[in-house]
Formats: structure tokens, sequence, C-alpha cells
């Protein structure tokens, strides 16, 4: 598919629902996750780990809850049955979705949910906590209980993604490939970033998703701000295009960004974006078991220094990590980034977008995902051949 020369209604009528749909995590995956928690919780020194409302909690128990002011949580003892904390005017909801069989431990909206926690274990006994809990929640645990870092529980066990993530999180890249081949094809002089972001998420909508997650549409300068420029952007003839969007399948993130040429670009970004290109290529080269993830975006900062950008984060070059987890969170533990030595392994999952900006001008980011293998690494999507055809 090339960029231009096609209409909203013309690609959205070409989208077909996704045919091949990845199964959803089953009973017994959730069963075995629950019983490597326990292990890890033995081992950590604990008697039992609370998990909050969030990516944890559903990545446990299937609730999809986000966290709110008031406490909802899985309690998880080493040995017992796992318990859900619970507003009691919450409960229909809760047993409507909860995906294992668990014991409610049901508050009213008068009482201190932190206090029946502690009251359902031994006086002093060791809780390990969920680092995304609020700092309140944990100071009223810690009144009566040991209180300790569940991260390396919860982070240990949810950046190793078993076969059924892969295939979720691979569905997932896969449709949102699908829909910025469409979103190329719309662009023409004139079009306006909001009109794109629309036509992204019903694109998600008509494949088969929940709509974007995210939606970022960049032209011209703002490409050179990773994160875009407020206001709504109207396309000009010979601009640069940074599209950045993902969504969501059984819970599972997509994340992936095409920069491309609309029309003719200068020489410049044509050398910038084959940089970007080697760049990436030499991040995913340098993945191998056992290595630190450091080392990957390591490899990725050599390229550009030899291409006479940064040095380190200095710009024009790359100014933020290379690549992030990501999983039920789009951005997780662990990260490709200087200090960060957690060993990569088999399922690990990671973004490689190292990112190349020339400050007020132009930036340049290709972002495909890949899981790490027992030799190397595997992309979830093949990345971008050229500026000028980028789904080939």
């Amino acid at each position: 598919m090339t960029i231009g020369g096609s209409t909203i209604a013309a690609e959205l009528a070409a989208i077909a629902p996704w045919p091949d749909r990845a199964p959803p995590i089953d009973a017994a995956e959730r069963h075995r996750r629950l019983e490597a928690a326990r292990a890890a919780t033995e081992r950590a020194g604990a008697e039992a780990l609370l998990v909050g409302a969030g990516p944890s909690l559903r990545y446990y128990t299937g609730v999809t809850w986000s966290p709110t002011e008031r406490l909802v949580a899985l309690l998880l003892p080493v040995n017992g049955r796992p318990r859900i904390v619970c507003p009691m005017f919450e409960r229909g909801s809760l047993e409507a979705e909860l995906a294992i069989d668990a014991d409610l431990l049901l508050w009213e909206e008068d009482e201190d949910p932190t206090a029946l926690v502690a009251d359902t274990l031994c006086p002093g006994a060791t809780l390990a906590v969920d680092p995304l809990l609020t700092y309140g929640t944990v100071r009223r645990l810690g009144g009566s209980l040991a209180v300790i870092d569940a991260a390396p529980i919860i982070d240990g066990a949810r950046m190793v993604k078993s076969p059924a993530e892969l295939a979720l999180i691979a569905q997932a890249m896969a449709m949102t490939l699908t829909v910025h081949a469409h979103a190329a094809r719309i662009l023409t002089p004139g079009i306006r970033a909001s009109t794109v972001r629309r036509f992204i998420d019903d694109a998600h909508r008509a494949i088969g998703a929940a709509g974007s997650t995210f939606c970022a549409v960049q032209f011209g300068r703002a490409t050179a701000f990773p994160h875009g420029l407020p206001g709504d952007q109207v396309l000009e003839e010979d601009q640069l295009v940074l599209v950045d969007t993902g969504c969501l399948v059984d819970g599972y993130h997509s994340d992936l960004t095409r920069t491309y040429a609309f029309g003719k670009v200068g020489d410049d970004i044509h050398a910038t974006w084959a940089v970007e290109q080697e760049a990436q290529a030499a991040a995913f080269a340098a993945v191998r078991p056992g290595e630190p993830a450091e080392s990957v975006d390591a490899a990725a900062r050599a390229v550009l220094v030899r291409a006479g950008l940064g040095p380190d984060y200095r710009l024009p070059g790359l100014s933020h990590r290379t690549g992030h987890g990501i999983g039920l969170a789009i951005h997780e533990p662990a990260y490709l980034v200087r200090g960060d030595r957690t060993p990569l392994a088999p399922g690990m999952c990671f973004s490689n977008e190292p990112m190349i900006v020339v400050p007020d001008r132009y930036g340049v980011r290709l972002e495909d995902h890949f899981h790490v293998t027992d030799d190397g690494a595997a992309w979830f999507t093949p990345p971008q051949p050229s500026i000028d055809r980028p789904f080939g």
C-alpha cells in the first residue's frame, strides 16, 4: 500500500474484522500465575501478596478495573484461598468479571479496607505490596504489618510472556500495522491531524479492537517533538509524517510508529531516516538472552555516534531510551536504557524505537516490537522498509 490516493470511506470499507483471533488467557494459565506468585512471595519471606487494581490485578484475576481512591486488590496468601478486597456495593460488578475462584473481603464505605487486610493476617505478618498502590494505603498497612516491595514478584512474572500472551500481542501488533497502512492511504493536502486520528480510531474498531488506545499524528516540524505539539495540524505537500498508535487485544497492547514522506522531503531527512533504520536494526541484532537490557540501548546509540549524532542523550540524536517493555501495560519493566541491567530472557517483549530528533526541525521514529527468543529476538511486525514506501 502506498501513501495517499484514496478516501476515508474506501479505506474503512476495505477493512474486515480480524479473521483468526488469538485465544484469551484461560483458567489454567491464571492458576499457574497464582501458584508462581505464591512461591515467589514465600521466597521473599512474606506471608501474603497484595496486588492493587490495574494491569497486575488483571494479570492474576481477569478483573480489568483501573485504580481509584477505593481499595480493590487481590490478597494472595502463601497458604490459603485467594481473596479479593472490594467495596461492598461493587460486589455484583466484581463477580461478573472475576476469572479466578476466590473469597471476597467486602468493605462498606465507612470502613477502612486496610484494616480488613491486616485483620485477615497474623499481627506483624510480612506483606509483599504492589509498588503501584498509593503511599497512603501502604502507610496504613505498615501500621500493623511488616511491608515489603512486591515489584520483584509482580514484575518478575509479568516481564516474561507465555505463548498465549505472545499470540495476543502479535495479533494486536498486526491489527495496528494494518490500520497504519490504511491511514497512509487517506492522506491528502489539507487533511487535519484530528481527521487522521478519528480514522485510525474507526479503523481499529472496524478491524475488531475497541478503538485506539492512543494516537499521535504529527506533520513537519511537529515530528521533532517526541509527543507532539498542541493544536490541530494541517498536512501540506512535501512534509514528513509521523504516526504512532495502538490498540488492545484481551488487554494486551500494540504500539507502532511509522515515519514517512508525504511527497518529497530533503536529502538530510532521507539521510537521518537511514541512520534511524540502521540504529533500529542494530538494537535488534544486539538482543541475546542473559545480556543486560541496557546493552540494546548501547547498540543503537553506537550507530548514532558513528553518524555524528549525540553522544549520549544530546541532540541532534536520541534523547530518550531505545525501548520499553510491553504487555498488559503499554510501558512496563524492563527498559532498554542505560542503567537497566535486567538480564534479557526468552519471552520478554520490548519496543525498539531509537528516535532521532533534530531540534525544532524534524524527528524520525521507527517503532516495532520484538520478543526475546532462545538465541536472539523475533519481530512482531516487519520493520518499515523505506521512507517513501512505508508498507512495502
